[in-house]
């Protein structure tokens, strides 16, 4: 019953997040709740759950916070099942980095395919309000997107590793009709509500055209909030955002780089040895090149 629960909070969600993904959780979700049991294997097969805690850690005078898995405003919704990130906790960790004299840089690693759009917006802006007291770099190693990359938007620099891809810039959601589904168990639901909208979109029926055009206006609405960010973190204009940087689509780090989406390309060793002072670890690829050459 849990995981129905689940299912049913999760419709009622506008999502900035990878369509995969989700199509990925609302699968999931529905199998368990119809009582199929998946052993720990199979569930990290279908959520690509993390295998790892990661932690918040620091090297020399660099503090590196990990954004990683689905984001969400508070995350007992989805811990289970993703190992996530609560965008609430990661701006407490942000305010306590900015605020350690310790700290001379932040860095987000971020690995995320994005989340729920609520939250979202409140901790890019929060990033975005602490630019300037020490260098914030949102490092992506892996991919950043939709709300994962709203927030990294906001840091003073985004560095890329050379496969990362950024972008699915907007905002989805899902609405599962499952009245056939209890028809077939011989369930019948019937809902009971005053106020003209109380009602509307429950799972227990198609939507109707208004409620449809409702949560329409809804995504837009937030779309809007997502493109009126990153526009604002990039220093650029709204146009550019929405009539570039993917339109939705994922972008790879060369041509993001070229968008102005990105910053530069390096590895997270490179990153943090900018600001430490230290030498970053030769890549074993450039060195294995360096010997051929010397060949010739």
């Amino acid at each position: 019953m849990k995981y129905a629960h689940i299912l049913l909070a999760v419709a009622s969600e506008c999502w900035a997040i990878d369509p995969d993904k989700l199509d990925q959780i609302v699968a999931f979700l529905a199998l368990q709740a119809s009582g199929e049991k998946l052993s720990a294997e199979e569930v990290e097969a279908r959520i690509t759950r993390q295998a790892e805690r990661d932690v918040q850690r620091q090297e020399g005078a660099v503090a590196i916070l990990p954004l990683r898995g689905v984001i969400a405003n508070r995350m007992n919704m989805m811990s289970e099942i993703s190992g996530g990130t609560s965008s609430e906790s990661f701006g407490k960790m942000l305010d306590m980095a900015v605020a350690d004299s310790g700290v001379k840089a932040i860095i987000m690693d971020v690995e995320s395919p994005g989340g729920v759009v609520t939250g979202t917006d409140e901790l890019s802006s929060r990033i975005f309000a602490a630019r300037g007291r020490k260098p914030i770099i949102a490092h992506v190693n892996g991919y950043a997107a939709s709300a994962a990359y709203w927030i990294a938007s906001a840091a003073d620099e985004i560095v890329l590793t050379s496969s990362a891809q950024v972008g699915s810039i907007g905002v989805i959601g899902v609405h599962d009709d499952v009245s056939a589904a209890l028809e077939k168990m011989g369930v019948k639901k019937t809902i009971i509500s005053s106020g003209k909208y109380k009602a509307e979109g429950n799972q227990f029926g198609p939507l109707s055209d208004e409620a449809r055009e409702n949560r329409q206006q809804q995504a837009d609405s937030y779309y809007d909030d997502f493109i009126r960010a990153v526009a604002r973190n990039r220093g650029v204009t709204l146009s550019a955002v929405r009539d570039g940087f993917g339109q939705g689509r994922m972008v790879r780090a060369e041509a993001a780089v070229a968008q102005g989406m990105a910053d530069r390309i390096a590895t997270l060793d490179e990153t943090i040895a900018r600001f430490t002072g230290q030498t970053a670890p030769r890549r074993k690829l450039a060195a294995e090149r360096e010997k051929r050459a010397l060949t010739l």
